[in-house]
C-alpha cells in the first residue's frame, strides 16, 4: 500500500529518482523517459474523460489503472530476478492485452471499414482520444528503445502497442460510430 503523508522529499533536487527496486537513475534515464510518457498517456485520458459517456469512460477507467501497473512495470527494472524480490513485483500480464484485443474487436463491430486515413478531430472526445493515442505510440517507442539495452517485459510492449489502437477505435466510436469521422483527402491543398 502506498502512503504519501509529504509530498516533497528533496531526494530529486539534483536531477536523480528513485526506482521502483530502489535504485537511482537520472530523471532524464530511458526509463524514466518511457514510465514518464506512460504517465503523460494517463493525464490525456483524465482529459478525454471529462467528454466520455458511461460506456467510453468505464473502459478509460480501466485503462488508467491498467496504466499505473504499467508505469510501476517499467520502474521496476531486473527483470529477471523477479521471482526472488524481497516482494511481489507489478508487471503487466497477457489478460490485460488481451481484453484490449477483446474490446477493439467489439467496438469494430459497431464501424464500417475504413477508405481513408482519418484526420484527429470531429467530435471532442474523439480529438481527446486521438491526442492519448499519440501520447501513447511515444511511450511505446521509448519503451521499444529501452529494451534495446535493459530488459523490458514483453507484456508492457503489447499493451502499449495495443492501447494506441484501442484509442483510435474509440476515437472512431466517439465520432458518431465513424459517421463523423474527418477523411483525409490527398492533396486537397495543393
Amino acid at each position: 500500500m502506498v502512503v504519501l503523508s509529504k509530498i516533497y522529499t528533496r531526494t530529486g533536487d539534483k536531477g536523480e529518482t528513485g526506482l521502483g527496486d530502489g535504485s537511482r537513475v537520472a530523471k532524464h534515464s530511458p526509463r524514466v523517459s518511457a514510465y514518464g510518457t506512460v504517465d503523460e498517456t494517463n493525464a490525456t485520458i483524465g482529459i478525454a474523460r471529462l467528454h466520455a459517456q458511461s460506456d467510453l469512460d468505464a473502459a478509460l477507467a480501466r485503462i488508467q489503472n491498467d496504466l499505473f501497473d504499467l508505469g510501476a512495470d517499467l520502474c521496476t527494472p531486473d527483470i529477471e530476478n523477479d521471482a526472488t524480490a524481497p516482494y511481489p513485483r507489478l508487471r503487466m500480464i497477457a489478460a490485460q492485452v488481451d481484453r484490449l484485443e477483446a474490446e477493439i474487436d467489439a467496438y469494430n463491430t459497431r464501424l464500417t471499414p475504413l477508405r481513408s486515413f482519418i484526420l484527429p478531430g470531429g467530435s471532442a472526445l474523439a480529438a481527446y482520444l486521438h491526442l492519448c493515442r499519440t501520447t501513447c505510440r511515444r511511450a511505446e517507442r521509448l519503451a521499444t528503445e529501452l529494451a534495446t539495452t535493459e530488459a523490458v517485459n514483453p507484456e508492457a510492449v503489447k499493451y502499449l502497442n495495443r492501447l494506441s489502437d484501442w484509442f483510435f477505435v474509440a476515437g472512431r466510436i466517439a465520432n458518431d460510430d465513424g459517421k463523423s469521422d474527418v477523411l483525409w483527402v490527398p492533396g486537397a491543398n495543393r
